[in-house]
């Protein structure tokens, strides 16, 4: 498993390490004893233990069986792989193409209620045109994807947006002003999805706050986020995908979001940014 910054992550493979420790120590087995009835280097067990290393579910196979612990297999193989889903790389989760990790999260969309959406690089994904978010994974897709399906992406986002504007849902979106400046489109896609987002101003479903450009603003931008009530936190880094579930980390990104939004501006104040930066297109 890649390494991450989240603490949920972190804990969530500390735990499957105690386990695997409170296993090793019911068979009154010490590291060594156990390294050797698995046929690898003590310095594995021991990074293994200090969850510094993710074992293989072989590797999860071999510990049971030194434990005389076979039953264990399928519980740890399963834990092992929430922990693994936490964090995803890119070059992971896109080495069959773009459109699966359009899919891989439709299920998360369908449930979540209240969505909110921190957005500082481009625009939330539930309000791009079709033109924005062709362009969007195109450039993904040139930089680190070899495989090119980038049209069925795209229809896969389409049939999540249909999805979520059905009623059912509510979204809180903040964008800041300079995601509205700047983007891989050209000036006619970029003017197109600004006024895209003008007329999602008005639905009722969706709260649109603009943080405006300034330099005396009281909190710094942070990565893109998507939280999906208060369940789960997506977050979308350079080098993969990370999913938050511990309560105390979304209490953070909800404060963070909190904070965000009371730089915001809305209705008539939104509106002028982006019909500002429709204007700086022509």
């Amino acid at each position: 498993m890649s390494s991450s910054p989240s603490s949920s992550v972190i804990e969530a493979r500390k735990a499957l390490a105690n386990r695997l420790v409170g296993l090793r120590k019911d068979a009154g087995l010490t590291g060594d004893e156990l390294s050797a009835r698995c046929g690898w280097h003590p310095a594995k067990t021991s990074r293994i233990q200090s969850g510094k290393s993710a074992p293989s579910e072989d590797d999860l196979r071999a510990w049971c069986t030194a434990c005389d612990a076979a039953d264990q297999v399928p519980d740890l193989i399963a834990a092992a792989r929430t922990v693994d889903s936490m964090y995803t790389e890119w070059r992971r989760m896109e080495r069959s193409g773009l459109r699966a990790a359009q899919e891989s999260v439709a299920a998360l969309y369908h449930r979540t209620h209240l969505f909110r959406v921190y957005a500082s690089r481009v625009m939330p994904g539930m309000v791009q045109t079709p033109e924005y978010t062709t362009a969007v994974l195109r450039s993904i897709q040139r930089a680190r994807v070899e495989v090119d399906d980038v049209a069925d992406a795209v229809e896969a986002r389409l049939e999540r947006q249909r999805m979520l504007f059905s009623g059912r849902h509510r979204f809180g979106l903040l964008i800041e002003e300079w995601v509205l400046r700047a983007a891989v489109c050209d000036p006619e896609t970029m003017a197109a999805q600004l006024g895209h987002l003008l007329a999602v101003t008005s639905s009722p479903f969706v709260s649109i706050g603009v943080i405006p450009t300034r330099p005396d603003r009281p909190h710094l931008p942070v990565e893109d986020f998507y939280m999906f009530d208060e369940a789960e936190v997506a977050v979308e880094l350079t080098s993969g995908y990370l999913r938050i579930t511990q309560p105390r980390e979304i209490a953070d990104y909800v404060r963070t979001f909190t904070d965000l939004a009371s730089m915001a501006v809305r209705g008539a104040g939104a509106r002028q940014l982006i019909t500002a930066a429709i204007a700086t297109l022509g």
